[in-house]
């Protein structure tokens, strides 16, 4: 389990996500939580030195692989040399569908490779891809879904001027505090009504009318990144405060990693958790010598 977060002001974009991964199994009862790690990774720059990245929720891994090795294999097929031949994507003239395309076409190919048909329908992940396409001055995000194994069509979050919060995972507290009530209020409503009603029709007349009343306005246009990059730990955070205290296993939790992408600065680590020291594994220093000067 996990929750995942794309904040778009007009200074760039924000991803947040927490570290939890889930392992469950199946119990006569039905599916358990076998163990929660807390070290996973959910958020990925597409390519190093490029304004794009992603941030993953729902299943962790296809098969043996996890999503953090099958993504940083994606990393290697957009900068292949001849990924313009291959694939068709041009790192010096691309635009953010074409890159959101690609991603759900490799994960879902990585889902057919499995031997198990049960292990694909399994297999649901989300990601919320967000950077510039080429020459563009505004960001703008993308929802990729793999349901059941294959990859639905890449969907727009909102038009490069517009800004927002978008979620997915375990969002209960999220939708409660941002949306200002619970989706479980639908069904309860249904119940109660006499006779009793449909709770997809009672969400399709009352959601809204609810979300225009009661949503907080918590994005604007000129919000600073800085400010944007707060929004983003704070709401990762209070999902995780959520979970630590409902009964029953912590699906949510684990460090806070966050990531800003801008138009300058290109993708940039806010937070990020390592799994060795930096001061071991420091970069190596390429020294000129006057010979190599001379030629």
């Amino acid at each position: 389990m996990s929750i995942a977060v794309l904040i778009a002001v007009h200074d760039g974009l924000v991803l947040a996500a927490d570290s939890a991964s889930t392992l469950t199994v199946a119990t006569p009862g039905g599916l358990g939580v076998a163990n929660v790690y807390d070290n996973a990774n959910k958020i990925f720059n597409l390519v190093k030195g490029e304004p794009m990245g992603c941030v993953t929720f729902g299943s962790g891994s296809i098969g043996s692989a996890s999503i953090g090795t099958l993504i940083k294999d994606f990393r290697k097929k957009l900068t292949h040399p001849k990924a313009k031949d291959q694939i068709g994507f041009d790192l010096g003239n691309y635009k953010m569908e074409r890159v959101s395309q690609l991603l759900g076409s490799f994960l879902s190919d990585e889902c057919t490779k499995l031997k198990e048909a049960a292990l694909q329908k399994n297999t649901n992940i989300g990601l919320f891809v967000g950077g510039y396409s080429s020459g563009e001055s505004l960001g703008e995000g993308w929802a990729v879904e793999i349901r059941e194994g294959t990859a639905l069509a890449p969907v727009k979050l909102r038009e490069k001027q517009e800004t927002g919060i978008t979620w997915g995972g375990q969002d209960e507290v999220l939708k409660r505090m941002i949306l200002g009530f619970s989706p479980s209020l639908f069904e309860i409503l249904a119940q109660i009504s006499q006779p009793p009603g449909n709770p997809q029709e009672v969400e399709r007349q009352l959601a809204p009318l609810l979300i225009s009343r009661l949503q907080a306005q918590l994005v604007f246009a000129p919000m600073p990144i800085q400010d944007a990059i707060d929004l983003g730990k704070f709401l990762v955070h209070s999902a995780i405060m959520y979970s630590r205290f409902l009964p029953g296993a912590q699906v949510v939790g684990g460090p806070i990693e966050v990531s800003a992408i801008t138009k300058h600065e290109g993708f940039k680590w806010i937070s990020r958790k390592h799994y060795y020291d930096q001061s071991l594994n420091k970069e190596p220093i390429h020294v000129i010598c006057d010979e190599q000067r001379a030629d």
